[in-house]
This record gives structure tokens, C-alpha cells and sequence, in this order.
């Protein structure tokens, strides 16, 4: 059997075929004006540059229009986020928020409001971060929980199918413990019959999508202040975490 020959890269060859024009370029250069004192101080000029030349364009430029599509990425998800947040986060949040025992003692730190600032954000980060998150399994109609997670169970799907949420993290961990506690109480036929071992398990699959989802929400608060004071208004009459809440304007 002959042996396959390895043809050279593309980037291979348009390097050579660069070089070979340049070598060229100066011959005809030089059989013009005779003049190979003019060549080789200009060569050795632009060899001189180069090194400055990387460090505008590599490290300067493409820092910046990295950087700059990077935001408009992020700004993409963020939509993603958003759909994600009134199609499932909110309603799930609320559910979940009502059967935490210790709710009442944070749920002031989470009253969002237009006048908050960033050092208002972050002390309320660092609240979410801190707590113990902890669900009281008698108080979460596991029923209607697994019938809601499993209407919205194709809109999770096409989530995770998403190559860009990979660069959010935390959106990613959070969105695999909605999806992971869904397949938990799918698999289960009667929630009404659990052993107290099974229901401390679920409990736990519960509080750990809760501290996630805590956590996103804020995040994502913070970004509507930012960018839609509109959709900031109605997020904040519908806080999950306000007893009051209500979307009527008064």
C-alpha cells in the first residue's frame, strides 16, 4: 500500500508564497535602482518594527475587539437568561422561596429597588453567598412541582443546547440542577409515598437549584437596572421574595 503524503497546511503554503513575493518584490526593487544600501536599511527598519508591531495589534488591538465581542456575546445571553428567568426561574423561585423556613429573616435584604446601588448589590450577594439554604420538604407540592418543570422541560433542553451558555458558568451549573432535579422527581411514579430518606434526598436536589437560582436572580436584577428600566419595573413588582408582590402599578 503507498503511503499517503501529508500535504502541507494552507497557512504553510501562503506563508512560503509571501515570503517568495517579497523576495521579489525587492529583486525588482533592486534591478531598478541598483541601490541595495536603500533595501537592506529599510529591511532592517521594518524588522525593527515588527516586535512593536505585534505588541499594538496582538496585545493591544485584539485585546480591545476581544473584549468588545465578548460583550456583545455576553449581551446575547443575557436575553437567553432572561427567557430562561420568565419562563422558569421566577415561578420556580417563588415556589421553592415559600417552603424555606429562614426566608423571612433575608427576604427584606432582597426587596430590590431602583434607588439601590452597587454596594447594595454586593452586600446582597454576599447574603446569598453566605446562607445556608435550607427547604422544609412538607411545604413543596412535589406533584405540581414536577408537572411545571416538566411542561418547561424542552425549553430546558434547547437551553443546554446553547454552545454559548458555556461561558457563563454559573447560569450553566444552575441550569443543570433545574434539569437534574427534574429527572429526580420524573423517575419517581407516587410523591405521595416517599420515604423520609428519599424526601430528605429530593430536599437536598431542591435547596441546591434554590441557592443557585437565588444567586442568578440577583444577578440578573442587577443587569435590568443596567440596561431595561422597563423590564427592571416589572421584575421588581414581581419579586419572588416580596410577600407584597404585585404587578399592578399603584
Amino acid at each position: 500500500m503507498t503511503p499517503r503524503v501529508r500535504r502541507p497546511s494552507w497557512l504553510v503554503v501562503l506563508g512560503v508564497a509571501l515570503v517568495a513575493a517579497s523576495a521579489v518584490l525587492y529583486y525588482v526593487h533592486y534591478l531598478i535602482f541598483r541601490d541595495s544600501h536603500h533595501i537592506f536599511l529599510y529591511l532592517v527598519g521594518d524588522v525593527a518594527f515588527l516586535p512593536v508591531e505585534v505588541l499594538i495589534v496582538t496585545l493591544i488591538l485584539h485585546r480591545l475587539l476581544t473584549a468588545r465581542e465578548r460583550r456583545s456575546r455576553l449581551q446575547k445571553l443575557n436575553m437567553v437568561i432572561g427567557a430562561f428567568h420568565s419562563e422558569v426561574g421566577n415561578h420556580l423561585l417563588s415556589r421553592i422561596a415559600a417552603a424555606d423556613p429562614d426566608v423571612a429573616g433575608i427576604s427584606g435584604d432582597l426587596i430590590v429597588g431602583a434607588g439601590w446601588t452597587e454596594d447594595d448589590y454586593r452586600r446582597t450577594a454576599r447574603v446569598l453567598g453566605a446562607r445556608t439554604y435550607r427547604v422544609d420538604i412538607a411545604q413543596v407540592d412535589l406533584a405540581a412541582l414536577r408537572g411545571s418543570l416538566l411542561e418547561r422541560r424542552d425549553f430546558l433542553l434547547r437551553l443546554l443546547e446553547n454552545p454559548n451558555l458555556l461561558e457563563h458558568e454559573s447560569f450553566t451549573d444552575l441550569l443543570r440542577a433545574v434539569f437534574h432535579l427534574t429527572e429526580e422527581l420524573e423517575q419517581r411514579a407516587d410523591l405521595g409515598a416517599l420515604p423520609d430518606t428519599d424526601r430528605a434526598h429530593l430536599a437536598s436536589d431542591i435547596a441546591r437549584a434554590y441557592s443557585l437560582l437565588a444567586r442568578e436572580w440577583l444577578a440578573y436584577m442587577k443587569h435590568l437596572r443596567d440596561h431595561y428600566p422597563y423590564l427592571f419595573s416589572l421584575a421588581m413588582r414581581t419579586n419572588p421574595f416580596d410577600p407584597n408582590a404585585s404587578p399592578v402599578v399603584t
